[in-house]
């Protein structure tokens, strides 16, 4: 089986390849980011293509845009996507087409060389693999998204509601601005507010968090 990787780490990147070559499967590329893996996927020919979803240059969403091109240009590819945190957000964003060869797993399960070369086979034969973290968390999504809000999120979600600034929310809550950000950012992630570039999403968490 031929498979292409992209992973920013490099020594993640080179255990990967170790563990593919163990597993019986051909490494054709191994890129440190997206934009390298878009521009050799036509010359590597890969059955599979393992990705980490935050790659440079934001370090956001890298892994999941280069993931939905691919199948765009290649419908048949399985793709593989590796995340060191659990992001709900994105997963539903690459199983929303309904297709199959598609796969979701947090890194720290690639330390098993069994359960890595079966996600691998199972994506390569238009079969899907998610992470059993990914699982509860989509599920709790259909029940209620602000279910999933952290004590401290609710906190920073009621002043925002209150239409408080960040660094207004930070001083309210004794908290550095930076703490804030990344709760905020947390609650844009768990009721799936992705920036779009026209949606505020400050505005749509608030309206989320009022029609409870």
């Amino acid at each position: 089986m031929r498979i292409v990787l992209a992973e920013d780490s490099v020594l993640l990147r080179e255990g990967l390849v170790r563990l593919f070559d163990e597993a019986g499967f051909e490494t054709v590329g191994s890129y440190g980011d997206a934009e390298s893996l878009l521009a050799g996927i036509d010359e590597a020919k890969p059955d599979v293509a393992v990705l980490d979803v935050r790659m440079p240059p934001t370090f956001r969403d890298e892994g999941v845009r280069a993931a939905i091109e691919l199948r765009r240009r290649m419908p048949r590819l399985g793709v593989l996507l590796l995340s060191q945190y659990v992001e709900g957000t994105y997963a539903q964003e690459l199983l929303s087409s309904g297709d199959g060869g598609m796969g979701y797993l947090l890194k720290d399960r690639v330390a098993s060389l069994d359960e890595l070369e079966d996600a691998v086979e199972r994506v390569s034969q238009g079969g899907t693999v998610l992470d059993p973290q990914v699982v509860a968390e989509l599920l709790s999504r259909r029940s209620d998204p602000l279910a999933t809000l952290t004590p401290r999120e609710r906190e920073v979600m009621t002043l925002m509601a209150e239409g408080r600034t960040n660094a207004g929310i930070a001083k309210q809550l004794y908290i550095g601005v930076g703490a804030v950000e990344k709760n905020v950012t947390s609650i844009f992630q768990k009721l799936g507010l992705e920036d779009s570039g026209t949606d505020h999403r400050r505005v749509l968490a608030v309206l989320t968090w009022l029609q409870r």
